[in-house]
């Protein structure tokens, strides 16, 4: 399991918690911003928060479709909420 570079500062992790807690951010949106990826994320997210509210966001992630981009995409696709050329 590869380690984190370096720790981040208390604004990078407080936005990264931020925004991992929130339904419609991509984890790619968050590599993107910040360049740590998906396991990057779960680890940074398991050292700063309590085991009890850690458990409850992975339950909240896992298999969720608005975590990942691709899902996303498909998703709105489907149900004609955007068009092809309206994606991110």
């Amino acid at each position: 399991m590869k380690k984190l570079k370096q720790k981040p500062s208390a604004e990078v992790i407080n936005a990264v918690v931020r925004l991992a807690w929130h339904d419609y951010t991509t984890f790619e949106a968050i590599e993107k911003r910040f360049g740590l990826s998906e396991p990057e994320v779960i680890r940074l997210m398991r050292r700063e928060m309590k085991p009890s509210s850690f458990r409850l966001w992975r339950e909240r992630v896992s298999g969720r479709k608005t975590k990942h981009r691709k899902l996303i995409e498909g998703h709105l696709r489907k149900s004609k909420q955007i068009k092809d050329d309206e994606l991110f």
